[in-house]
């Protein structure tokens, strides 16, 4: 993608995550790994009709003719890629957006080999027109919710007819995840479209993990991520991780956005007009860099997937792009038009 420069400040935060992580190299002998991924499925609906939105366009007599069979095929996808994300030990956490309901959730751990792995569910229906959320499943044999809510964005009393936001409480062996679930309105129709609603989304999600970590008795372990819909140098991101006081050592949900670098050097996880844009991203509370027992990660430790059956040569512009369902109303039968984001945790345990 196009870097218009490089912000000091930046530089200054890659520094301060590389030295951040070293103590808890040094403590590789007392590492338990946790895998979170996060995927934008790509219109992951079922074949019934929901009256209640806007789900035409997938239905068996829809413009994009959803039928059983590409839905099966579309379910297969998802959880082979879940599965190849974990290297066949799938991941303890996935993050997902662009999901219709709950019903294809239990068709995604129940009818495919995810069953072995006693996954759990997470999601609600959200305001959202075209009735796709944001949920989570996650093996409950690694990971207990211990609360959960759905944030709605608002304003001025105005309340936004938009995906919500998914906060989830995670206990993980002796230590709690503060984990929160985006999908941003898109910017189709030019960058500015949904401009107002990521600010307020922004917004709510900075005051939100500020008050997280004043109420934790202990440093908050705060994960945040999503499609936004924009990338890191976006001003709505920065005003996010960079809000007043999060710089500050003194600020316990000072945060760090684990996708910088690799949007700085070309990377993403969509790709439009020939032009990559990491849109995907894990951004982190820096006390999960901290080193100190319980749960760490460092930005070694975040990647993108892109696999190279995930991948399929761009018919418009040099290069690969992400080998999708369809492209514009033709089914190609691919897996998505975005590849997924792995944050790998681990367990630093009290010496005893």
């Amino acid at each position: 993608m196009h870097i218009r420069g490089i912000n000091v400040r930046v530089i200054s935060t890659l520094l301060l995550l590389l030295s951040l992580t070293t103590p808890g190299l040094s403590q590789e002998r007392n590492l338990l790994p946790v895998r979170l991924m996060f995927y934008n499925v790509e219109n992951l609906f079922d074949t019934q009709n929901d009256s209640l939105t806007n789900d035409d366009d997938f239905l068996p007599w829809g413009v994009m003719r959803w039928n059983f069979t590409r839905y099966s095929k579309k379910i297969s996808s998802v959880y082979k890629t879940i599965v190849a994300a974990g290297g066949w030990n799938p991941p303890d956490i996935v993050a997902l957006c662009e999901v219709e309901n709950r019903k294809v959730l239990e068709d995604l751990i129940y009818s495919t080999y995810l069953s072995k792995h006693n996954y759990g569910i997470v999601h609600e229906e959200s305001p959202d027109a075209r009735g796709i959320d944001v949920c989570l499943i996650y093996r409950k044999e690694t990971i207990s919710i211990l609360d959960y809510e759905y944030w709605v964005p608002a304003e001025n009393n105005e309340t936004f007819s938009s995906r919500s936001v998914l906060y989830a409480k995670c206990g993980i062996a002796d230590d709690t995840l503060h984990l929160i679930v985006n999908h941003w309105p898109s910017r189709r129709g030019g960058v500015l479209a949904g401009e107002r609603l990521r600010r307020v989304i922004s917004g709510m999600i900075r005051m939100k993990a500020d008050s997280i970590a004043l109420n934790s008795s202990s440093d908050a372990k705060i994960v945040i991520t999503g499609d936004f819909n924009c990338t890191p140098e976006d001003k709505v991101i920065q005003s996010l991780v960079y809000a007043s006081r999060s710089d500050a050592a003194d600020n316990p949900a000072s945060l760090a956005n684990l996708s910088e670098p690799h949007a700085l050097s070309g990377s993403g996880t969509y790709r439009y007009m020939g032009i990559w844009e990491m849109i995907d991203q894990i951004i982190i509370s820096k006390s999960l860099l901290s080193g100190r027992p319980g749960l760490n990660t460092g930005p070694e430790r975040f990647r993108i997937f892109d696999q190279e059956f995930l991948l399929r040569k761009d018919p418009s512009y040099p290069g690969l792009s992400p080998y999708s369902t369809y492209r514009g109303y033709r089914y190609q039968g691919g897996y998505s038009d975005h590849l997924p984001v792995i944050l790998d945790l681990y367990i630093i345990q009290q010496d005893q």
